[in-house]
């Protein structure tokens, strides 16, 4: 019930333009970290339920007129890289707040 309100409010705030750092973080967190098991159950299953398959790591669907299914997932490495520059802008962020507090107080 958490995670739906959760998901309702990101869908808000992407509507009004006003998504924050910490969701930037946490979907690249997800997808960097995320299981790709719909994306393997999506190929697999002659008959999958679309709507109940998280398949924001897929990136690329192939299927060819023998059967054979391809797919491509995102680059988990990009992500990683991603995330990793998001957390070393947030600590460079907290540095210099934490700098600026100790000049006023000095």
């Amino acid at each position: 019930m958490e995670e739906h309100k959760q998901e309702q409010s990101l869908k808000q705030r992407i509507k009004g333009g006003k998504i924050c750092r910490s969701d930037v973080t946490r979907r690249l967190a997800e997808l960097a970290f995320g299981k790709a098991n719909d994306c393997v159950r999506l190929a697999l299953e002659d008959d999958p339920r679309l709507d109940k398959l998280d398949l924001s790591l897929l990136s690329e669907v192939k299927r060819n007129d023998k059967g054979t299914v391809e797919i491509k997932l995102i680059d988990r490495l990009r992500a990683l890289e991603q995330l990793a520059l998001v957390a070393e802008e947030e600590k460079s962020d907290l540095e210099s707040f934490l700098q600026a507090l100790q000049v006023d107080e000095g």
